[in-house]
């Protein structure tokens, strides 16, 4: 929505708009481009009354400001709706291309990864100026969003539902020339029954591929091969596959960067290097990589970009060095999404004591569907703390995670684990017990009470104490 706000004032339109709460990195980004946040919801942020209300997800029936819009009949419409009206349409009428990338995990680095190449690509060719729209802020740009004279509309497909009152996912407006497909996971539980509502999704996504686009799908998911099985375009897989179009050989993870050779059809096609760590991050760079391949772009920019790629805001984003105890904010939504960032911190900092602080804040993970995934993937740290489920009581009791549980498991198992109930008690009991070379991940796809800036707090003035 953050991102939309910015397209939409870059097209002189003028913005407003309104939260419960907002918080960084989108609440920055808003605040300097001078577009007003009204916090909390009330219906005089809807005086006097705008042309048109965008309506976000999240908003469901008896939200005030819902309300009000029903009842002064003011004219209103989803965000994907207004993508696709106010700029995929524009751009097709002016021979641009829809880039999307979809899959349950992933998607927001690897459109941030594919913007940025065909932004270095074009320094040599103007015509491959990206325009983008990205559920994150992307560190090369600085910004989530980029209007642009060139040829590609790349944007970051959303399996989430549209708006209260448009229940098919956002991704079915985008009308895709070329797809990359990363993951297929059950995932949004409190919308999706089951992991085949999932698939059926996706689906339904391959099936708006015209038979002159493409789709580049990842290889190593029974379930993305499922879901692309019937395309009608030409589909090129992507792994470590022996098999796939496009093969990544050889990864290393050494002196702060991931490593590996990429194969074209079993044939050498570039040394791709990438300052992050793990490999779910180097298989989201060959998935971009494979794209713009496709696309015409040369290995030469490509493999420039991927080196100077500097990631996404809260994924794997170091927020504070203090005292040698390093600080990490991962965007963790999923046990899939947890699992592979521990793996990633593991790689990156190797002998190193590593924590895990988990709220369990998206829709999926306050759920109990996931409990032994999620038991199994934060045993890759060391130390696991957890917070209480963020607003629990909206989530039924048959369906609700119990972390108290987790905690069990996870000390059953051998693993230090603590259940603490908010972000000030686990800041004032993690101080003390922090050590020089400790590396914490926070994990949330939410702003945890402002932890992200509590932590870091409290230790500088242990430190001082000390």
């Amino acid at each position: 929505m953050a991102s939309l706000a910015g397209m939409l004032q870059l097209k002189g339109h003028r913005v407003t708009g309104s939260d419960q709460a907002a918080y960084p990195p989108m609440s920055d980004l808003l605040r300097e481009l001078g577009i007003p946040i009204r916090e909390p919801f009330s219906e005089n942020n809807l005086d006097p009354a705008p042309d048109l209300v965008i309506v976000g997800n999240a908003m469901s029936r008896g939200n005030v400001e819902v309300e009000y819009v029903l009842d002064q009949r003011i004219p209103f419409t989803s965000l994907a709706r207004v993508i696709h009206e106010e700029f995929i349409v524009t751009h097709e009428k002016q021979g641009h291309e829809s880039l999307v990338v979809a899959g349950t995990h992933g998607k927001t680095t690897t459109t941030s990864m594919l913007a940025w190449i065909y932004e270095v690509a074009a320094r040599r060719q103007p015509e491959l100026a990206p325009s983008f729209l990205i559920g994150g802020v992307a560190e090369n740009f600085g910004t989530s969003f980029q209007l642009r004279d060139g040829r590609p509309f790349i944007i970051e497909g959303d399996e989430y539902d549209t708006a209260f009152f448009d229940k098919g996912p956002k991704f079915m407006h985008y009308f895709p020339d070329a797809l990359i497909l990363t993951h297929v996971e059950f995932d949004h539980a409190d919308i999706y029954n089951d992991l085949e509502a999932v698939k059926t999704a996706f689906k339904r996504l391959v099936n708006l591929v015209p038979c002159r686009g493409r789709i580049v799908a990842f290889d190593g998911s029974d379930n993305v091969s499922e879901c692309v099985s019937h395309a009608m375009c030409n589909v090129e897989r992507y792994g470590f596959a022996s098999g796939s179009t496009w093969q990544l050989a050889g990864y290393r993870f050494e002196n702060g960067a991931s490593r590996w050779r990429l194969l074209r059809a079993g044939q050498p096609w570039a040394e791709l290097s990438l300052p992050m760590a793990g490999e779910h991050n180097a298989l989201n760079a060959t998935a971009a990589a494979a794209l713009a391949a496709g696309h015409g772009i040369p290995p030469e920019p490509i493999v420039e970009a991927l080196s100077t790629f500097r990631s996404v805001r809260r994924r794997l984003e170091v927020r504070a060095e203090i005292g040698g105890i390093t600080v990490i904010d991962d965007f963790a939504h999923h046990p899939t999404a947890i699992r592979e960032t521990l793996r990633a911190l593991r790689s990156a900092y190797p002998g190193r004591r590593l924590w895990a602080v988990l709220e369990p804040r998206s829709n999926t993970l306050r759920r109990n569907v996931f409990e032994r995934e999620l038991v199994e993937s934060l045993a890759l740290a060391d130390k696991v703390v957890l917070a209480g489920v963020f607003h629990s009581a909206k989530i039924p009791a048959a369906e609700r995670l119990h972390p108290e549980n987790v905690v069990s498991a996870l000390r059953d198992g051998g693993r230090d684990a603590v259940l603490l109930k908010n972000a000030d008690a686990i800041v004032t009991n993690m101080t003390p017990r922090l050590e020089s070379g400790d590396v914490v991940a926070i994990l949330s796809n939410g702003g945890f009470d402002g932890i992200y800036d509590k932590l870091p707090a409290a230790l500088e003035q242990h430190a001082s104490q000390s």
